[in-house]
């Protein structure tokens, strides 16, 4: 389970990122990489993301417990 957490918060992350370009720069780094916002990679770049996000509000509400 730690993986998959980890593996969200990564995507965040790099999700995170790349709206952060979009907003300061009007940049899509995904895009940029993919080549389109319309390639089936990108799309699946974003999809991973979105999910990774619905997973993540999950984790708001999971008991943590220090190991």
């Amino acid at each position: 389970m730690k993986a998959i957490n980890n593996t969200a918060l990564i995507l965040n992350i790099i999700g995170g990122i790349n709206w952060g370009l979009i907003g300061l720069f009007k940049f899509d780094l995904v895009a940029w990489i993919c080549g389109g916002q319309d390639s089936v990679l990108a799309r699946i770049i974003y999809s991973l993301v979105g999910l990774a996000a619905v997973w993540c509000i999950s984790l708001l509400f999971s008991r943590r417990t220090e190991e």
